[in-house]
């Protein structure tokens, strides 16, 4: 036997909202359709199954004993939709804001950060949304967008997060202690140690090596996709990274990462952060101007 499709949802809608109103005008009224589509649906949904769900009177209507069997399944079956749809709706709280973020910057930079935001801000409760491709900006419904890429496809009307700038960094049990320097002015050639490349971006290895004035003949033995996951395998003693001066900075400052060259290179893709407009505007504002407010005086702790 064939399956068969089920019944335009429509349809079912028409019938549980008649069978609890027992009125298909009233129906029609909570339905924002006319009594003749609700009527017309409901006759669609009878000749489907081949009965007749209400008896219709000359100023009422009434459930039939096929009718009263299928509301009850009916109703369940809408209200398990509605609560799975109420999962996804964008939030109508006025506190609720919404970040789009990179996992990269959620990890290293907000989630020892973002505390104090909301203890300074008692009446915001906010959601992060992480993100890994483009087009789920596009389609996300953020308040605040902290996007990553290239320097020059920014857009007009976001801001950059930090200096974009990238560090040479390793991890204290990866390098001789004697060449360990809180001044940053510690000098390692590349040839020195593994190397960990963040693939997926411009800047590379080659490009840093011809700012030091060193040739650059060492092949990367660790490819990772994001700036977050170099910092993770550089902490874990895998090689030397290049990494974002933002993301990087809480590891320097805390000791678990060390510069390990003075020099640190303009990125060609970096981090902006954008506030769009909506119902919390205001809030998101003040979270963007908060967040490029802890991004400077976290590079600047890091690295002055």
């Amino acid at each position: 036997m064939k399956n068969r499709t089920l019944p335009p949802i429509g349809w079912f809608r028409a019938f549980e909202s008649a069978a609890r109103l027992l009125s298909f005008t009233a129906a029609a009224d909570e339905l924002s359709l006319t009594q003749s589509a609700v009527s017309q649906q409901i006759r669609s949904l009878e000749v489907r199954f081949g009965c007749t769900l209400f008896v219709r009177k000359h100023r009422s209507i009434a459930l039939t004993d096929e009718g009263r069997r299928l509301l009850p399944q009916v109703a369940e079956g809408i209200s398990h939709l509605k609560a799975a749809s109420a999962a996804f709706e964008p939030a109508a709280d006025p506190g609720l804001l919404t970040i789009a973020t990179s996992v990269s910057i959620a990890q290293w930079f907000l989630v020892p950060r973002l505390n104090a935001f909301i203890k300074q801000n008692k009446n915001v409760r906010v959601r992060i949304v992480t993100t890994v491709w483009p087009d789920e900006f596009v389609t996300s419904t953020a308040d605040v967008q902290i996007r990553f890429g290239p320097v020059e496809t920014a857009s007009s009307s976001s801001k950059p997060l930090g200096s974009n700038r990238l560090a040479l960094v390793a991890s204290p049990t990866l390098i001789e202690p004697k060449r360990i320097k809180k001044s940053a002015t510690t000098s390692v050639s590349l040839s020195s140690y593994p190397l960990i490349q963040a693939v997926g971006t411009s800047d590379t290895w080659l490009k840093y090596s011809e700012q030091i004035g060193e040739e650059a003949d060492k092949q990367a033995t660790v490819f990772v996709d994001s700036h977050g996951m170099s910092v993770d395998f550089a902490k874990a003693g895998l090689g030397m990274t290049l990494a974002s001066s933002l993301i990087c900075s809480p590891c320097i400052t805390q000791g678990s990462l060390v510069q390990l060259h003075s020099a640190m290179m303009p990125a060609q893709d970096g981090y902006f952060i954008e506030t769009l407009e909506g119902r919390h505007f205001s809030i998101a504002k003040k979270f963007t101007s908060w967040m490029r407010k802890e991004a400077r005086q976290a590079e600047s702790l890091a690295f002055s």
